[in-house]
């Protein structure tokens, strides 16, 4: 398994604090980037005055200590585009009735 790829799988043990599901499922994680040492996350909350960034920006920084690899990190959030249901898994829609 790439860096990369374990960058993914344990952004996905990320658990939203107020929905109690994974940010990946939510579609909060627009991109990872990893070369030589550096990893990039491009991630957005599900609206601009989220109360628990601090705390979801923690718990990302927390889920990637864990990987060696890692020598530096940049989480930035972006809000272009602004997250919508539409970015949610299928599986995450389809658990909560959302078309």
């Amino acid at each position: 398994m790439s860096v990369e790829e374990r960058i993914r799988e344990a952004l996905s043990g990320v658990i939203d604090p107020e929905l109690g599901v994974s940010i990946v499922d939510l579609g909060l994680i627009y991109d990872v980037r990893y070369e030589d040492g550096v990893a990039e996350i491009e991630m957005t909350l599900t609206s601009p005055g989220c109360p628990l960034a601090p705390l979801i920006d923690r718990k990302v920084r927390d889920s990637l200590n864990k990987i060696t690899e890692i020598t530096e990190l940049t989480v930035e959030l972006v809000w272009d585009p602004p997250w919508s249901k539409d970015l949610m898994s299928e599986e995450l829609r389809a658990e909560l009735g959302i078309d």
